[in-house]
């Protein structure tokens, strides 16, 4: 009883050492896109090579997690709801480090259009910015306290950011058009909103993994777009939460973070 009650705890301490590492690279990589954001906005190079420097930190976090992972999957063969959570987490590590590597990207391009003379505003880069930072903070929060409801509502927003992107990409052709002294820095300002835009996209994974770790269910391919769109079976009145019926036991996740997965129940 006693070796039991060690390994129980050792086993505690090893899932909560996973979320940890995972909420610390989520708020990480929401760090980097505000400030990819706003040295974007002010043109502050000092800005976004630090920005960029932070990166390291994100690649680090995601060696140390799929070690743990592995190394947890390897050692105390978990099941049910630990074992969602603990391949899940293998997966989130993929969408945060990518999320870290687009924040690079777009500071990368701040870099190189400060080296050159400003563009005319683009009117709907700012509401791009925002409106992304706006999903990745509340699809991050939505993970922490497996929220089902607020991250299908979360899914339907994908509509928004597409839309803004194609005004900046009908505004960005325009400008090139009249004036092809532009090209080289209106098509860097595209690049980043194509970046906020696959940012945005990481952080419907994570909604995706809400979904999947509340309730059991991958709908990865549902392609959602409206509140409509969500299938029958995701409603709360006709599923009951995972760990119930099939697991034989509460959820035990311990409230993990960041970022977008691939999962499979």
């Amino acid at each position: 009883m006693p070796t039991h009650t060690h390994t129980s705890k050792v086993y505690e301490h090893e899932l909560r050492t996973l979320r940890e590492k995972l909420l610390h690279m989520g708020s990480l990589v929401e760090e980097m896109i505000h400030q990819g954001a706003v040295a974007l906005t002010t043109r502050d190079s000092a800005l976004a090579k630090s920005t960029i420097r932070t990166d390291r930190r994100i690649n680090r976090l995601e060696c140390e997690v799929d070690e743990l992972a592995m190394r947890i999957l390897a050692t105390r063969q978990p099941v049910a709801s630990d074992l969602r959570f603990i391949t899940t987490a293998l997966k989130i590590v993929t969408d945060l480090e990518r999320i870290g590597d687009l924040s690079v990207n777009i500071c990368e391009r701040v870099l190189e259009l400060n080296e050159e003379p400003p563009l005319p505003p683009v009117e709907d880069l700012g509401s791009l910015s925002e409106e992304v930072i706006a999903i990745v903070h509340e699809a991050l929060d939505a993970l922490v306290e497996r929220d089902v409801e607020r991250a299908t509502t979360l899914l339907t927003r994908d509509a928004v950011i597409d839309e803004h992107y194609s005004r900046i990409f009908r505004e960005l052709l325009n400008l090139m058009a009249r004036d092809p002294s532009t090209v080289y820095r209106a098509t860097r300002v595209q690049s980043i909103a194509k970046y906020l835009e696959r940012i945005s996209d990481h952080a419907m994974n994570i909604a995706e993994v809400v979904v999947f770790l509340v309730k059991g269910k991958d709908i990865r391919h549902w392609n959602k777009r409206t509140e409509s769109d969500v299938p029958p079976e995701m409603h709360d009145e006709d599923i009951a939460p995972a760990g119930t019926a099939e697991d034989g036991k509460g959820v035990r996740i311990p409230a993990p973070s960041p970022t977008g997965v691939r999962r499979g129940s």
